[in-house]
């Protein structure tokens, strides 16, 4: 059994330790918002933060996530109130839809470790595929979120999402409080 921790939760996973860790966070542990797009990490859509580094989880196996610390889209703000959750929202950067939650991964590393990036620094940290095209405002949103983070601005929140923590713990088993949920 690989063990490792998923958004702050101790999980063991009773898969073959070479099964990329993106499946095991969809299929095993019902983590979805991690999106499968091309499965050779070309796209970045699957990105989650391992140890604070924005990595795609398509590339990376279970073995070599073992003992490490995973985040994933629902584990970084369960009411959508991180700063680049809002920034994107704001400033209209989110079409379809699926490939925001690996950007949102990848901008939250990035302004984790530099919360001033250059417009340079952003493009090469969150180099996701979108086919709807918000490069443009991708950028801008980065650059809000990390001025909300330098506490230089705010943002109105984002309406929250219609499920509590709670509700979600209960359809979600990987997410239950304890392991006898």
């Amino acid at each position: 059994m690989t063990s490792l921790t998923v958004n702050d939760q101790p999980l063991r996973f009773d898969l073959d330790p070479e099964t990329p860790l993106l499946w095991a966070l969809r299929d095993a542990a019902n983590l979805t918002g991690t999106k499968y797009g091309c499965g050779v990490g070309d796209c970045h859509a699957c990105t989650v933060i391992v140890d604070g580094v924005a990595l795609r989880s398509c590339l990376i196996t279970l073995a070599e996530a073992e003992g490490r610390f995973v985040t994933t889209i629902e584990g970084l703000s369960r009411d959508r109130s991180h700063p680049v959750q809002q920034a994107l929202v704001a400033e209209q950067a989110i079409q379809c839809g699926f490939c925001t939650p690996g950007m949102v991964m990848a901008a939250a590393a990035l302004l984790a470790r530099n919360a001033d990036p250059s417009e340079e620094e952003i493009k090469s940290s969150v180099p996701n595929l979108c086919r709807c095209g918000v490069y443009p405002r991708l950028v801008r949103a980065i650059e809000r979120a990390g001025r909300v983070e330098r506490r230089q601005e705010t943002i109105s929140a984002a309406p929250a999402p219609g499920i509590s923590a709670e509700d979600a713990a209960r359809v979600v088993p990987a997410l239950s409080e304890t392991a006898d949920d």
